[in-house]
Parts: C-alpha cells; sequence; structure tokens
C-alpha cells in the first residue's frame, strides 16, 4: 500500500457525485402566486369570505347610508341620522339572524322551508288587500307596521323560493327523479310563477327580475337539459318584454340606457345621468367621506338604489372596486361551496343564494353605470333598506353553515388551539414557566398540529 511522507497511509476519500443541476429559484411574483394558491385551497377559505366579506359589505354600507341619507332625512324635517340609525337597528336584527342561521343544523333549514314559503306567500297576498298594503314610488308592494317601520314581503320570498326549491330538488334527486323533465319543472316552476304573479301584481319588476334569476340559476344546477332551459328562458323572455312595452314606465327606463343628458330620447333621465356625473366626478380617490354633491337634491334615492354612485363620487374609484371586489370573493365562496358539497340540499340552496346576491347586485351596479335599465332593487347588504337587509343576512348565515360542515372545514375548525385561557380537553391548563423576554435568542418552534391556523 503507498504510504505519504509522513508514513501514514493516505486518506481514503469518497467518490465525488456528478453535478445536478439545481433547479431555478422562483421569482417574486411566482412564489407569491403560489402561497396565494395554497391560500385558496385551504378548508375554511370559503367560511373566512363569507363572514368577512359579508361583514365588511354590510360596515361600509352603514357608513355610506349615515353619508348620503343626511340630506334627504334633513329635507323631510327628520334628523340626519334618522335613516342610519333604522339601518343599523336592522344590521343588529340582521346579525343575530346570520347567527342563528349559521348556527343552525341543515335538517332544521329543510324544516323551516314549507313554513317560511307559506309565510311569505300570506304576506305577499294581504299586500293587495286594501287598507293593509301601501304603495312606495308606485309598487303596491309594501306593508307598515305602526310608525315609520314598513316591510317588503316580497323580499322573504326570495329566501322562501331558494329554501323550498332546494328541499324539492334534493328530494327528487335522491329518489333519481330529475331526470325526467316533468318532475324537475312541476311544482317548481308553478309555485316560481306563483310568487312571480303576486310581485307582479303590485308593480315590482326588479324583484321579479331577481326571482326569475333565481328559478334558473336552480334549474341550471338541477341538470335542465338546453332545449328546456331554452324554452323557459324564451316564455319568460316574452312575458318581460310584454310587460315592458304595457308600461310607458318601463319603457322610459329601457331608453335611459347609456344616456348622457337628462332629457335623452324623450325620456326623464335624471336619475341615471346625474349617477353618472356623480362616478366622474369621484376621480380615483374620491372627493372624500360626505363631500358629496349630488345627495344634495339632485340624485333621486342616493341612499337606496343609487348609493353606489355616491361612494364613487366620495370614495372614487378605489372604493368602487373594493366593493366589487367584496362582491366578487363572496359570490366565489358560494360557487366553492356549492361545488365542493355532497349534500344536495347544501349544494342547492348555496347556488340558490349565490345567484340571488350576485344577480342581484349586477342589476344594481349596471344601472348606475347606465349598462341596465333602472330595476330599482338595492345593492345587498350595501343599500338601505331593512326589509332587504334581513333576508339576505339570514341567506349569507346559510352560506356559513353550509360551510363550516364542509367535512375538512369541520376537521380544521376543532384542530384549532383554544385561546384566552380556555381550558384543553382531558385536563386544566398547563402551568407554564416565567417568560423569557431574550429576544435575541432563537427559539426552537414548537410542536403544532397540521390543521389550518
Amino acid at each position: 500500500m503507498p504510504t505519504s511522507r509522513t508514513g501514514r497511509p493516505p486518506v481514503q476519500r469518497a467518490p465525488r457525485r456528478p453535478a445536478v443541476s439545481r433547479p431555478l429559484s422562483e421569482n417574486p411574483v411566482q412564489r407569491l402566486y403560489t402561497r396565494a394558491r395554497k391560500a385558496w385551497d385551504r378548508p375554511l377559505t370559503a367560511y373566512y369570505l363569507i363572514l368577512g366579506g359579508s361583514l365588511l359589505i354590510t360596515v361600509l354600507g352603514l357608513v355610506m347610508v349615515y353619508s348620503a341619507s343626511q340630506i334627504t332625512a334633513l329635507q323631510m324635517s327628520l334628523p340626519g341620522s334618522f335613516f342610519f340609525r333604522k339601518q343599523f337597528l336592522a344590521a343588529v336584527i340582521g346579525a343575530v339572524l346570520l347567527l342563528i342561521a349559521s348556527r343552525m343544523p341543515v335538517k332544521l333549514h329543510r324544516a323551516l322551508a314549507y313554513p317560511i314559503l307559506a309565510g311569505a306567500v300570506f304576506l305577499m297576498a294581504l299586500v293587495q288587500v286594501p287598507g293593509i298594503g301601501m304603495s312606495v314610488n308606485g309598487n303596491q308592494n309594501w306593508i307598515s307596521l305602526g310608525g315609520s317601520f314598513q316591510i317588503q314581503p316580497s323580499e322573504f320570498g326570495k329566501l322562501a323560493l331558494v329554501l323550498w326549491a332546494a328541499d324539492l330538488l334534493a328530494r327528487k334527486q335522491d329518489k333519481k327523479l330529475l331526470t325526467q323533465w316533468k318532475h324537475m319543472l312541476v311544482p317548481l316552476v308553478p309555485v316560481a310563477f306563483l310568487l312571480l304573479g303576486l310581485i307582479m301584481l303590485g308593480g315590482d319588476m326588479g324583484t321579479a327580475i331577481i326571482l326569475t334569476a333565481i328559478l334558473f340559476g336552480l334549474l341550471w344546477l338541477a341538470g335542465a337539459p338546453t332545449r328546456l332551459f331554452v324554452g323557459v328562458l324564451s316564455i319568460a323572455g316574452l312575458i318581460g318584454m310584454i310587460l315592458i312595452k304595457t308600461s310607458p314606465n318601463r319603457m322610459a327606463r329601457l331608453a335611459c340606457i347609456g344616456a348622457t343628458e337628462p332629457r335623452a330620447g324623450g325620456a326623464d333621465c335624471w336619475q341615471a345621468v346625474h349617477g353618472i356625473y356623480a362616478l366622474a366626478s369621484g376621480g380615483i380617490f374620491g372627493s372624500g367621506l360626505g363631500a358629496s354633491v349630488e345627495k344634495w337634491g339632485q340624485l333621486p334615492e342616493a341612499h337606496t338604489d343609487f348609493i353606489f354612485a355616491v361612494t364613487g363620487e366620495e370614495l372614487g374609484l378605489a372604493g368602487t372596486l373594493s366593493v366589487l371586489a367584496l362582491f366578487a370573493a363572496l359570490g366565489y365562496a358560494g360557487i366553492r361551496v356549492a361545488g365542493r358539497t355532497e349534500d344536495p340540499f347544501v349544494r342547492y340552496a348555496a347556488g340558490g343564494v349565490t345567484t340571488w346576491i350576485t344577480a342581484q347586485a349586477v342589476i344594481n351596479i349596471g344601472a348606475v353605470l347606465g349598462l341596465l335599465p333602472i330595476a330599482g332593487v338595492p345593492l345587498p347588504l350595501f343599500s338601505y333598506g331593512g326589509s332587504a337587509l334581513l333576508p339576505t343576512m339570514f341567506a349569507v348565515g346559510l352560506l356559513i353553515a353550509f360551510a363550516r360542515d364542509d367535512p375538512a372545514a369541520r376537521a380544521a375548525l376543532s384542530m384549532r388551539q383554544p385561546r384566552f385561557g380556555r381550558k384543553r380537553a382531558g385536563g386544566a391548563v398547563p402551568v407554564r414557566g416565567p417568560r423569557r423576554w431574550n429576544t435575541m435568542r432563537r427559539r426552537a418552534p414548537s410542536a403544532r398540529s397540521s390543521g389550518e391556523r
């Protein structure tokens, strides 16, 4: 064996490994995309989006209602905070309904479907009784509760249709009856037409459009064939055109699409044009909260149907895009809940609620932007109106309950560590030693479960 100069045997060195080409490190944009993708795939993403998005929309709506309604209240010789106080009371009651709906089991939601439908039909029929029903802005769709409080039963008809239709379609799917077009349409379409007829007796075509959108969304989720879907859509479109042609007011609203002058095409487009003026004067960051000019009598219904225009004027493009992003997140979360569940009732109910909120938001915002005719529907969770806010918040509670009921979401919620001194399962809270405040020392990461934080 050869020896070295020192007389010791040479050290045996390990053979060199062949050089392996290392993958290129991800750039910051790709790394950010990867993290965002992982965040979207977490089990509780839909739960947090629905809860956080709905609360943010409601809180921002309260702020804008207070700002947009002050001048209207003063013109009516009322306190400046009159409409805000009523909306705040409705939001508190709606928050209680949201909490109750989010904690109710799915079986109880299904059990409430028929009572809610019966109550909604009774109230909507009661509106047409002389001396009980009230007419507001030409629509006979209100019932006075005494004082300044009123209720619009047609808003509760949306919730009733969603719950009842979801339960009906789920039971028929369990019996494998949805493959026959008769079972798919009957009694769903006749009951929906009953609600539509009661609404149209009062002249509220905006709410009727939302109810029709919910019906189409449910039929699409149920797997209606294209020819059947097109047939029902054609009949609804024909009825809608007849109703528009026979009403000068609706024809005038149709003529105001894209109008840039108050008297466009011989129609009075004052509201539509001043809504565009409000958006245009807002710029990127707006004129400031409370500094709107159009709400000083120039823009009718500034705190209800056209509150999005006041938002654009005071908060600018940044504010309006934030509202759109919140509604987009809420819609995405609803679609995700409907797409990932195995329960047919949850799928139909979540899809119906998502169709309801997104369709109403699109119709309201489209009218403010001059892209759609003014339908007179409020912006969900945002505009003034307790009759619209209460059933919508209950529907959001439904989505939260469905998001929590997902098996992966339940597992993630159960694995979250208790906080604020609550006892852990199996014993009392362990006593910890004195806390060290040496922030320069690197601490070993504590063992954590793999559940979502």
